[in-house]
């Protein structure tokens, strides 16, 4: 079988701003169940969905304002317009609540959700009129009166659904069976929500790619954090191929890559194998969004006086395609991997899934133009005591890079600047685990000046209660030559 040199052709990022959906995050779920008061502190917090699309880390995580804007602007970055450097959304748009809301009720082919239909004639037009909704937007929900909505919230049989901090809910979904907790509407909610993100990244790509129409996507991978299933297999996926379905890619199959927040990078590197031996052509990575996530720090927020920020929905998507002569080549022998031997100290990772490779590839730190690891947004995690995760991060690869003999110790108190990428991305751990950087890579690595990145990322095997490992992989991504 011929062999084919693997390439990213493309990529996207979309956000959806989703205050209403803030309630059923994990934590926020938990402490309203516990304190109903809760809910009124917690919406009184909320930002507009003008803040959120003009909140900076959004901005540069859709790559309308350039990374180094973080280094520039000082924190606090919320409650202040941000700087704009590009009127177009390079990757992806910033999509309001109301519009996904819609669109999760499409998704739901079984009809555990309903609409109020007052809601539903108020957003079917945008929604059939929008390019980047069109094509998800062929069937018609499922409808009730208010009266039947309320009847039905009253059973205690689902969850209402609600937009922004309206106390009217617009929606309801239903659990989808009695005893199977692995069908509750609170999780139906979370795929769904990952499901429609995900082909909305999907139909980004293929807007801003025109060369990849959905007849040429062969496969999909999913690198998100759900577990679709039922009681008889919990995690039993899959979401790939609902995706593709929903994302209109007819010809497709596909499926689900799971390593908890380092998924992306094992993805990447599969998708990038089946493109080289010529099993598949054309592969689409996508990582959909977590709605456990949102509001995961609410209560330090709210301790700090802070708006709540996490109150975004992340995807985003990648197209690896055969060589075209231009596109960043993915290198397969580059790749790096945590044996079960390493251990699961951070340094013992890094030496694993950067220093090993770098050696392989007779690599020095200024052979590498970025390395890319977690991208959580700081502003996020500093309040809530978890520190500047990509500071930490840098910090301890710039220690093992100098203990390894890549480079002089001297160069150890620049390095983030010089080297590595500021966090920007939601807590949402796949996507800012390098997925979040992979349009900003496909731009600077054919219109900018960039070399090369190395993308890398680790996940926590600890919290399934399985092992006490880690994990980690990781890989380069190098200009066309």
């Amino acid at each position: 079988m011929a062999s084919f040199t693997p390439v990213v052709n493309g990529a996207s990022s979309v956000l959806i701003h989703a205050p209403g959906l803030v309630r059923y995050g994990s934590k926020p779920w938990r402490e309203i169940q516990d304190r109903p008061s809760r809910l009124d502190e917690l919406q009184k917090s909320l930002q507009s969905h003008e803040q959120a699309e003009a909140y900076l880390p959004n901005r540069v995580f859709l790559g309308q304002t350039p990374i180094s804007s973080l280094y520039e602007v000082e924190r606090p970055w919320y409650g202040r317009p941000s700087p704009l450097a590009n009127d177009r959304r390079a990757f992806g748009d910033f999509i309001d609540e109301r519009s996904f809301v819609g669109l999760v009720a499409l998704a739901d082919v079984f009809k555990h959700v309903s609409l109020f239909e007052g809601f539903w004639q108020d957003i079917s037009p945008r929604l059939r009129a929008v390019p980047l909704f069109q094509p998800l937007a062929t069937v018609s929900p499922s409808l009730v009166t208010r009266d039947r909505l309320r009847a039905d919230i009253a059973k205690g049989d689902g969850i209402a659904l609600f937009t922004g901090t309206d106390s009217q809910p617009i929606g309801w979904i239903r659990h989808a069976h009695h005893e199977d907790g692995s069908l509750t509407a609170n999780v139906l909610l979370e795929n769904l929500c990952v499901k429609v993100s995900a082909a909305l990244a999907v139909r980004e790509l293929l807007m801003r790619h025109p060369a990849l129409s959905e007849q040429k996507v062969d496969y999909v991978l999913s690198c998100s954090e759900e577990a679709v299933g039922d009681r008889y297999q919990r995690g039993g996926g899959n979401l790939a191929k609902a995706v593709a379905e929903f994302a209109g890619c007819v010809l497709a199959s596909g499926m689900d890559i799971k390593n908890f927040c380092a998924a992306p990078i094992p993805a990447l590197v599969t998708g990038a194998a089946l493109v080289h031996s010529g099993v598949f052509e054309n592969v689409v990575v996508v990582g959909g969004a977590s709605l456990p996530k949102l509001g995961m720090k609410f209560l330090y927020h709210l301790e700090k006086g802070m708006p709540v920020l996490e109150d975004v929905l992340a995807a985003a998507a990648v197209w690896i395609g055969r060589d075209d002569g231009k596109s960043p080549v993915i290198n397969l022998a580059s790749v790096g991997r945590h044996p079960v031997r390493s251990g699961a100290a951070l340094d013992k990772q890094l030496k694993a899934i950067v220093l090993e490779p770098m050696e392989r590839l007779d690599l020095t730190a200024a052979s590498v133009d970025r390395f890319v690891t977690e991208l959580h947004n700081p502003e996020i995690t500093v309040p809530a005591n978890g520190g500047d995760i990509p500071e930490r991060n840098y910090k301890m690869l710039a220690a093992v890079l100098v203990s390894g003999g890549k480079m002089a110790r001297s160069e150890m108190q620049d390095f983030m600047k010089r080297k590595g990428v500021p966090g920007f991305a939601p807590t949402q751990g796949h996507i800012a685990s390098a997925l979040a950087y992979l349009p900003h890579a496909h731009r600077e690595l054919t219109e900018g000046e960039a070399r090369n990145c190395f993308l890398f990322a680790r996940a926590s095997l600890f919290l399934g209660q399985m092992t006490q490992l880690s994990d980690g992989m990781s890989v380069l991504l190098a200009r066309h030559p």
